[in-house]
């Protein structure tokens, strides 16, 4: 008999009161918002940024051992436990849910960044200065990314497959650690601060993709780019959004993601194509090059001797919206993970995750800069003086079947948006929801509900307007998930350790069994 599904209604309330108070501040007086903003950017990067370099080194580290580890063969719903969706099925849905539109708006300016100021003080214009704007994306999106989604997705899908627990939430990631139950204060202050940075990181997704695909529209239509054309925008988004929530997780995700995968890769093998072939197969090797043998360091570069800034308005801020939108894709991926082994999960993860991404930033990425360095269009100046989608909108310009490509290259954005909507409103539904049974799917209402204030962010963050403000919401969303993590990581060992005792040890000895909240 199927379970009921129950609305945790203090959840649900103090996340959406928080959200609509912020967003509503914001729209009564953005002036003060536009310079408040990037103060709190600057101030909390220069302070806790580093820490979030070490975690990384620290979580890439542990989740190696991980895998490695007698713990990797542990299949999440237990050793019987078939797999629920295909090897494409998964990793389809998995990297759609975890990089969103934001990746088509980064793949194709982010070297312009690089280019225009490189890393390591080295000199613009410089062929290494040059190598490393085509590169430094590789490392920005890569393993490092992958592996903030990783942790979440470990530590919730181990208690909610392994350990029976009735709820999805980030609280069920830490229920391994005494006081962390989804109904105990601990508990709920994590879910409820999960919700907020949830949104944040959701909203920053969407604030990076809805300018571009306005842009896009607005150039194939043959009318002006407006904020209302940015809002119009999400709305068609959230409809698309609305059709694949109403289908359910199997025939509304999945097929949604599918079919972005099929339509980004028939994009970029368009452009590899018709594009300079060889350049983008001599980049690749090179780019992947130089981030492999620089890893340690591209990970540990704290710039302590430079004021260049660019390791606090790139790599702390990339790692800032990974932590932010982790527990996301964490939730959403352990959903969908049950029948996989933890080795599975994390090598899938970092490597289909990685690989998928690097392919946008080798061709897409790659394209506009040799635009630039063949002086066939100046992208940075069009990036410098009308900004990053019209900068997107120049590089589409240039493609062969230009409008068509380029709505080509429209659709499957918007349907990247429609996913980000899609699994981050069904997490936020599972985390207002008291008693989630496994294979059951949060309430219709609640989905939709998500999905406005979803797109609520988004455009209040247009509306104050900005690069800096956009990344200011996902560093602040990050800060206080950043202790949640360590305690996810201690509930998730702590629980592997007793249920898996090595040889020789019966589970029965341990005197102090750990309860499943």
């Amino acid at each position: 008999m199927t379970q009921r599904v129950r609305t945790d209604w203090i959840a649900f309330s103090v996340s959406a009161g928080i959200v609509g108070l912020v967003c509503l501040g914001l729209v009564l007086d953005p002036d003060a918002g536009a310079v408040l903003l990037p103060q709190i950017y600057g101030f909390v990067a220069e302070t806790i940024g580093p820490l979030y370099l070490i975690l990384g080194m620290i979580l890439i580290v542990f989740l190696v051992w991980l895998a490695l580890s007698r713990f990797g063969t542990v299949r999440l719903g237990g050793a019987d436990a078939p797999e629920e969706f295909n090897t494409l099925g998964w990793a389809s849905m998995l990297f759609c849910a975890g990089i969103g539109a934001g990746l088509m708006y980064w793949a194709g300016i982010e070297w312009a960044y690089y280019f225009q100021t490189p890393p390591f003080g080295l000199p613009p214009g410089t062929p290494e200065a040059i190598e490393w704007a085509s590169a430094y994306g590789l490392f920005h999106w890569g393993p490092s990314a992958w592996a903030f989604y990783c942790l979440p997705t470990l530590a919730i899908g181990y208690a909610y497959h392994n350990r029976g627990i009735p709820y999805l939430r980030l609280s069920t990631g830490c229920a391994g650690t005494p006081g962390f139950g989804a109904h105990q204060p601990l508990g709920r202050l994590v879910d409820t601060i999960f919700m907020v940075s949830l949104l944040g990181g959701a909203g920053t997704s969407l604030g990076f993709s809805t300018p571009m695909i306005a842009a896009l529209a607005a150039r194939i239509l043959g009318v002006q780019a407006s904020f209302g054309l940015e809002v119009a925008t999400l709305v068609v988004t959230m409809v698309l959004f609305a059709l694949s929530a109403a289908a359910g997780l199997r025939k509304g995700i999945q097929r949604l993601s599918d079919l972005n995968v099929g339509l980004i890769f028939a994009f970029l093998a368009l452009v590899f194509i018709a594009g300079p072939t060889g350049l983008f197969i001599e980049a690749g090797v090179t780019g992947y090059g130089l981030v492999a043998q620089n890893f340690i360091r591209l990970n540990s570069w704290a710039e302590p001797f430079g004021d260049t800034g660019f390791v606090i308005d790139w790599t702390i801020f990339y790692w800032a919206w990974w932590i932010a939108y982790g527990p996301v894709v964490g939730l959403f991926v352990a959903r969908i993970s049950r029948g996989r082994t933890i080795r599975q999960v994390i090598f899938g993860m970092i490597g289909y995750g990685s690989l998928g991404a690097g392919l946008f930033f080798v061709i897409l990425g790659n394209y506009g800069l040799n635009l630039q360095l063949t002086g066939a269009v100046d992208v940075v100046e069009r990036l410098n003086s009308d900004g990053g989608a019209q900068a997107i909108v120049a590089i589409m310009d240039a493609l062969p079947l230009d409008v068509w490509a380029m709505g080509l290259f429209a659709v499957a954005a918007v349907v990247f948006s429609a996913t980000t909507y899609d699994s981050a409103s069904y997490i936020l539904a599972s985390s207002a929801t008291r008693s989630l049974p496994s294979g059951q799917d949060p309430a219709l209402w609640q989905r939709l509900f998500w999905a406005a204030m979803l797109g609520a962010l988004p455009i209040t963050l247009l509306f104050v307007g900005g690069l800096r403000v956009v990344q200011t919401a996902a560093l602040i969303a990050s800060a206080p998930v950043v202790l949640i993590g360590l305690v996810m990581a201690r509930s998730l060992m702590a629980q592997l350790i007793e249920d898996q005792p090595p040889q020789g040890k019966d589970r029965s000895d341990d005197p102090h069994p750990q309860p499943l909240e």
